[in-house]
């Protein structure tokens, strides 16, 4: 099973996004599949200019030369695409939407696709609330949600408090982090093996690490702390 991951996070492999990403391409390579990992950050890609030539001049031709000439033959071949990104404006990153409009082209009008694909989204925040993430759900469930299609939105693995997790590695207060990441892990062998992450696996994921209020009151002693240290 072919798996294609692109990372959207400016801070590529050493962000939070990461953490619970490489996790979750683990379990998927221990469980069997080929994995491939790019990072929006190292890809040379404009965005779509809306001409439609793909679809009605060239069919699943892109008129533009650039790095989607290589990666888009790669997304139409993917048993699975697992999209990563954080929240930093109440949606994916900007690099990682240009993506996913310039793969137009593998989705041509009238054309059925010779197997189904599932995407996963992969996505961490900063905020301790998980409805932060409603807004990337749904347009993953726009684009993917089309059994008809071809496509299946297989599940989302979401990290709130993400920033508050890095913190408490780095206090050595590990292993709260580490049943998440063990979680993660596991969602890669169920989507192998099984097709499909379970609802507790993903909760396991997504669970809160601290009370709400102990959690704000954490976050805004440490924004105090990086405003005294500009």
């Amino acid at each position: 099973m072919n798996v294609l991951a692109i990372n959207g996070s400016p801070h590529m492999g050493n962000g939070s996004t990461a953490m619970i990403l490489n996790s979750f391409l683990e379990g998927m390579k221990e469980a069997g599949a080929n994995v491939e990992l790019f990072y929006t950050g190292k890809l040379n890609i404009g965005p779509c200019n809306g001409d439609m030539s793909c679809w009605f001049a060239n069919p699943g031709i892109c008129g533009q030369k650039d790095d989607m000439q290589m990666l888009l033959p790669k997304i139409k071949e993917a048993d699975i695409i697992v999209w990563a990104s954080p929240v930093y404006y109440s949606g994916i990153s900007g690099p990682l939407k240009i993506i996913m409009d310039r793969q137009l082209p593998v989705n041509v009008i009238g054309e059925k696709r010779t197997m189904k694909q599932k995407a996963v989204l992969v996505s961490t925040c900063g905020d301790w609330d998980v409805s932060m993430f409603d807004p990337l759900l749904a347009q993953m469930n726009a684009i993917y949600n089309n059994p008809e299609g071809g496509f299946e939105f297989a599940g989302a693995l979401l990290r709130p408090m993400a920033d508050g997790m890095k913190e408490m590695i780095k206090a050595g207060e590990t292993r709260l982090a580490e049943e998440v990441f063990k979680a993660a892990r596991e969602a890669g062998h169920q989507i192998i093996q099984d097709g499909q992450i379970s609802e507790g696996t993903l909760k396991a994921i997504s669970k809160p690490l601290m009370p709400r209020d102990a959690y704000y009151k954490a976050a805004q002693a440490m924004i105090e702390q990086m405003k005294k240290s500009q």
